[in-house]
């Protein structure tokens, strides 16, 4: 069937986007994260395109390849696939790129690199996992998948649902808010993977699909996770508090053992606790 993601080109006739936190129309400023991920994107494109062996063995093992049960569960090709494109023309890498580069900074600013890439990184995988278990099931066929869209997918619906009045031109020129963008996109992928034998690119829109679904959990969870997080949190305080305070009850009655009988009435274990009491003290006083 050839590249999944060959007819991923049509993304930018329905995503050219040009936005900025503020809500006006500008070039952003480029985030340290998108930057260094345009970066590798653009490298391996130009490397995969200039060498053609290196192309192939890129693509054997590093795409998102079902072709037996063995390569799907090759789990590093659900993050380095995100990084390979199609290098039959431009499009593929140049639209994905464009919309990291416009969508990119405005959620690496929110989040932090750190928490940007991983939410990058996951989305792209999601849709990396999708692909290949309706490939399995049947429902589609089996090729190699390759592209950043899963996870520039995951930016579109992560900023849809954060920044849902938006204004983003479609071709440059319409102009439409990014939450009824985003629907569109959904949709059209919904459609798609109805009907995945007339569409030649429903293993791309699976992989689109599967990019959303994660961005969109990981916003509206994020309450949750928060909530989840203090919760974790404040047990670690408790446990810890009442270990200290265990220890301190345990450190009195030593204490007032050596007090009414000497050291030497100390039991080997307690002679321990002491010790590690008094190194403890120490490093307390030096900070």
């Amino acid at each position: 069937m050839g590249l999944y993601d060959r007819d991923y080109t049509q993304e930018g006739f329905r995503s050219q986007f040009r936005n900025a936190p503020q809500m006006r129309m500008t070039f952003p400023r480029l985030t340290p994260m998108v930057k260094r991920l345009l970066i590798i994107n653009v490298a391996v494109f130009a490397v995969s395109f200039l060498i053609r062996p290196l192309r192939d063995f890129f693509f054997t093992w590093f795409s998102v390849y079902p072709a037996t049960l063995g390569m799907s569960l090759q789990l590093w090709r659900l993050v380095t696939y995100q990084f390979l494109h199609d290098t039959a023309g431009f499009g593929h890498v140049f639209w994905n790129m464009l919309i990291l580069f416009f969508f990119g900074p405005m959620l690496e600013r929110l989040w932090g690199s750190r928490k940007f890439l991983i939410f990058y990184l996951v989305c792209g995988a999601t849709g990396g996992l999708l692909y290949p278990l309706l490939a399995h099931a049947g429902w589609l066929r089996i090729g190699p998948l390759v592209g950043a869209s899963g996870a520039i997918f995951g930016i579109l619906a992560a900023g849809a649902i954060l920044f849902p009045n938006l204004k983003v031109y479609m071709m440059g020129i319409f102009p439409i808010k990014l939450m009824v963008l985003a629907i569109i996109m959904a949709a059209i992928s919904i459609m798609t993977l109805l009907r995945p034998n007339v569409i030649a690119n429903a293993g791309g829109e699976a992989a689109h699909l599967g990019g959303m679904l994660a961005g969109t959990i990981y916003v509206l969870s994020h309450s949750w996770r928060a909530k989840f997080k203090l919760k974790i949190q404040s047990g670690l305080w408790e446990k810890k508090t009442a270990a200290r305070h265990d220890l301190q009850a345990e450190l009195d009655h030593i204490l007032q053992k050596v007090h009414d009988s000497g050291i030497h009435s100390l039991t080997s274990k307690e002679k321990k606790i002491l010790k590690k009491a008094t190194e403890a003290e120490k490093m307390r006083n030096k900070l």
